[in-house]
């Protein structure tokens, strides 16, 4: 999704006077930083705020702002940002005092000669410069004119994704500088209900993050916000300049009743799938480790401490071989063997011995291992029911037998003729990452940099562990063709544990008959189809003339206008914005019952929010009024007696029964005892109950 919008261009800001840029997300100025809070070489950066919501995993992030130049000349102050790699920008502007500039996209010398020429006149101006790898960081310099306050606002959004059992959210904090106003603040929405929440920040201790950080999470709704002072910033008590740089990490995860959850919104759905409680499938790993001249030192003995974490966590249904290549391969075993007790402590005295040597041979050390998982299955070596993953590490590009990055890429391509997926670890700056990313891709995997850093060998442990549980392999979802358009990617090669299946597709019509997805995958005993049904029988929903049409077996949540309605099997929550919120249950009777069907109850969550004009047959008695209970007597049921109830100058009999109270626990609910009032409720609403009834709804 991201790549379409990462031009390789300069984005430039302009006016019909200046082209305009924008500072550094959560930001790090580039100026000097000699004068104390906050004024450096005359420009102050007084506020920073980054606001986030998000939405059903979705996070809409807005990054504010705010610097003045304070010196009696033009100053030209250069900021970076650094945004998700899965994210992608839709709105950048800057406001000059007072006056907003929106963000334009220039073909790049046209940005390049206006931005120069707006300088060169001291104007305020800015220039957007994509840099790096899959753009991950934004460079930006402004040019300020004295006396000037500039405000920029990048706008940015991201599909958060499931890792290792929960969402993270990632803001990168680099002011380097003290800011007077920086606060994140953090606003989450999950309608299946939010079950954790937490935050972290790498750059302060837990003393000091507990007196600036706020969290809270209640039902569907989560929050979090993070505001220093000023002296919470210092890195020390008298110093100047910040301590705030680093990441600061969001972690949630969402109540799971079922498998699946379908959610739609304006004639498109999202369907998230996270089964729970599945067996771990066997599997048969070839780690393709590269052992060249450069890997020497640092890198390798990383490299040996991540191997040997590995082998710890390592099962006894669990195949695996080594295969190093340098500019020859070599091998450990001349074939997959299983990780015994006694192969893993062989495995471990084989790692350590591992050394440097030689050139670079990707081709022939991916093909190799290849080879050794397609042959352990054709000769039966490896379960029937297991899977095949190949993992990769090297630190440089290939520079003998085959170095050609597009030939290797279609050798390992027709080698693993898609039976199982790759995965290339980049170890460092200085290899093709592109030619790894892209290899990885399009057989089915993905590709990772490990940074060159005291933590390397942790990076590598970690990124073993997102693949490390294969709960399902094979996995298809399917809906029917005459009911979805544009669908996205549908087919996985493994569900691991932890993560999440995401499908997102477009309705034919609103007012579809039937809508219903299998999810079928091979699982570590058996096959297994999961499935979810929207249908059109039971509950519908209408938008002005727009009719949507639910069952009460569904779990579907829809989201249109300010109304947000959930349907969890046999209950409905219907919520609007943040106000009331109703609750409807389908109560189920036995079906052979003499006299009794099953009915609907509706309850109403916080009736306080309600005006004292609210009616209607329960909105007449949101507000208090007076009754009285007395003479309470033997009913015909000896388990129920019956009572005179004294309400609107009408004396009722009544009889003691008990009903579920759904406001706080709309699932099961808590059983409450209560009086109910005979002859359809005759003398204790106003009017007959025939009232009520809008009989064009029946």
């Amino acid at each position: 999704m991201a790549s379409a919008w990462w031009p390789c261009l300069i984005l430039a800001l302009l006016s019909s006077l200046a082209a305009s840029g924008f500072p550094r997300s959560p930001f790090r100025l580039l100026g000097k930083r000699s004068l104390p809070e906050g004024v450096a070489n005359g420009i102050e950066v007084y506020s920073t705020k980054i606001n986030s919501k998000v939405t059903s995993r979705f996070a809409h992030n807005v990054v504010t702002t705010r610097v003045v130049n304070h010196a009696d000349t033009a100053k030209e102050v250069s900021f970076d940002v650094e945004l998700p790699k899965t994210a992608f920008i839709t709105n950048f502007t800057l406001t000059i005092d007072g006056v907003i500039y929106p963000g334009n996209v220039k073909e790049k010398e046209v940005a390049k000669k206006q931005y120069e020429k707006a300088v060169s006149q001291g104007k305020t101006a800015g220039l957007v410069k994509a840099s790096g790898r899959k753009l991950e960081k934004f460079t930006v310099s402004v040019n300020v004119a004295a006396g000037s306050k500039v405000t920029f606002e990048l706008t940015y959004e991201e599909l958060l994704k499931r890792h290792k059992g929960k969402y993270e959210m990632y803001l990168k904090v680099q002011p380097k500088q003290l800011v007077k106003h920086f606060e994140i603040e953090v606003d989450i929405f999950e309608p299946q209900g939010i079950s954790m929440l937490d935050a972290e920040a790498s750059f302060i201790t837990n003393d000091l993050l507990g007196s600036a950080l706020t969290k809270s999470f209640s039902g569907k709704k989560g929050h979090v916000s993070f505001k220093p002072s000023l002296d919470q910033q210092r890195s020390c008590p008298t110093c100047t300049d910040s301590l705030l740089n680093g990441d600061f990490t969001i972690t949630y995860d969402v109540n799971r009743e079922s498998p699946g959850n379908v959610q739609i919104v304006n004639g498109y759905f999202v369907h998230f799938f996270a089964p729970q409680g599945l067996p771990v499938v066997p599997k048969n790993v070839a780690f393709v480790i590269d052992i060249s001249g450069s890997m020497a030192g640092r890198k390798l003995e990383q490299t040996k401490e991540a191997l040997l974490r590995i082998l710890e966590d390592m099962k006894k249904e669990d195949y695996l071989n080594f295969i190093l290549f340098s500019g020859d391969v070599s091998t450990w075993k001349e074939h997959l063997v299983q990780a015994t007790p006694e192969n893993l402590q062989e495995a471990r005295t084989f790692v350590k011995s591992m050394e440097d040597k030689g050139m670079t041979n990707i081709n022939d050390g991916l093909l190799r291992g290849i080879s050794m998982l397609n042959k352990a299955r054709e000769e039966h070596r490896v379960p029937e029911r297991s899977t095949s993953i190949v993992i990769m590490l090297t630190d440089g590009d290939a520079n003998v037998g085959e170095s050609r990055p597009e030939k290797i890429q279609e050798n390992v391509r027709n080698a693993i003729g898609g039976k199982f997926p790759l995965y290339n670890l980049g170890f460092g700056n200085n290899l093709n990452y592109n030619f790894l990313e892209n290899m990885a891709l399009e057989n089915h995997g993905y590709a990772r940099r490990i940074y060159e850093d005291s933590d390397a060998d942790l990076q590598l442990q970690g990124f073993y562990e997102e693949v490390a549980n294969p709960l399902l392999t094979g996995v298809e979802v399917e809906y029917p063709e005459n009911a979805i358009l544009d669908l996205t990617q549908n087919t996985y090669q493994h569900f691991y544990d932890g993560s999440e299946i995401v499908v997102a597709g477009r309705l034919v019509d609103e007012d579809m008959n039937s809508f219903k997805a299998d999810v079928k995958g091979h699982g570590a005993t058996n096959d297994l189809t999961f499935t979810e049904e929207v249908t059109t029988e039971k509950v519908t929903l209408w938008n002005r003339a727009v009719q949507s049409t639910f069952s009460w077996l569904d779990t579907v949540t829809v989201m249109q206008d300010g109304l947000s309605m959930m349907i969890n099997r046999k209950n409905m929550v219907v919520s609007f914005g943040d106000g009331v919120t109703f609750v409807v249950v389908l109560h189920q009777v036995w079906k052979k019952h003499p006299v009794h069907r099953d009915f609907l109850g509706f309850y109403v969550v916080d009736s306080h929010r309600m005006s004292a004009q609210t009616h209607g047959l329960l909105g007449q008695f949101f507000q208090p009024f007076d009754f009285k209970v007395s003479d309470i007597r033997p009913g015909s049921d000896p388990t129920k007696p019956d009572a005179t109830l004294l309400v609107k100058n009408h004396q009722l009999i009544v009889t003691r029964g008990s009903q579920k109270d759904y406001r706080k626990d709309a699932s099961i609910g808590t059983k409450v005892v209560c009086w109910f009032v005979h002859n359809n409720g005759e003398g204790l609403i106003d009017g007959v109950h025939t009232d009520y009834i809008v009989p064009n709804l029946f």
